[in-house]
């Protein structure tokens, strides 16, 4: 089971969301809160999996309580809820460390969708839209690190097109490679550039004006 948890300043946004996940055999819903002050005692009570967390909530919001929940060992997977498809303070976030952003109007199937990638570890939630996201508040590009020479001249073109959020079968098909060996490239790109994900990849493109 997917262990699950809700915060949001909204009780009806939230009673939907948990009769939806309720509804899955493979996921549960095991808290909810109604600001971030309060999330941070559910979510240590509970030890969800994956939190979706609302970005604008009373007391706390939702930025300061992935930070503080972010600095904690082995925290959950944070996935941010917004209402704006451009929204800065989803960029932050994700920045932070949060594993992505969702639109409180998606789909119901891509939001029990995003729940599951982000428990895979695969960490990506509409890849194509944080590069949006990171293109519209770009900021001054920072000097590359030396640990991206370390990557050989494939997974530099690996690293360019994930940056741009193609999928891995997308990059296969490109690169006319296995699914296997592109998600092997991926795996070694992340580790040389100790980045936890996928998303992280996207902003770290951005960051350094490799995008």
């Amino acid at each position: 089971m997917i262990r699950v948890a809700l915060v949001d300043d909204q009780a009806l946004f939230r009673a939907g969301i948990r009769m939806l996940v309720a509804s899955q055999p493979d996921l549960e819903v095991v808290g909810e809160a109604g600001d971030g002050r309060e999330a941070l005692d559910v979510i240590a009570a509970t030890r969800p999996d994956v939190v979706l967390m609302d970005i604008r909530m009373p007391v706390m919001d939702g930025l300061a309580a992935t930070a503080e929940l972010l600095t904690r060992p082995d925290p959950p997977k944070v996935v941010m809820l917004t209402t704006f498809d451009l929204d800065e303070a989803a960029a932050r976030a994700i920045r932070q460390g949060a594993s992505g952003f969702l639109l409180k109007d998606a789909d119901p199937e891509f939001l029990l969708a995003a729940i599951r990638t982000v428990h895979a570890g695969s960490s990506v939630i509409a890849a194509a839209a944080t590069r949006d996201l990171f293109a519209h508040f770009a900021e001054a590009p920072r000097p590359v690190p030396p640990a991206y020479s370390d990557l050989t001249e494939r997974e530099r073109e690996i690293f360019a097109l994930a940056a741009r959020g193609l999928s891995n079968a997308e990059i296969a098909a490109r690169e006319f490679l296995s699914e296997a060996t592109v998600k092997t490239h991926i795996s070694r790109i992340l580790t040389k550039l100790a980045l936890r994900d996928r998303v992280q990849l996207v902003v770290f493109a951005f960051e350094h004006g490799l995008a």
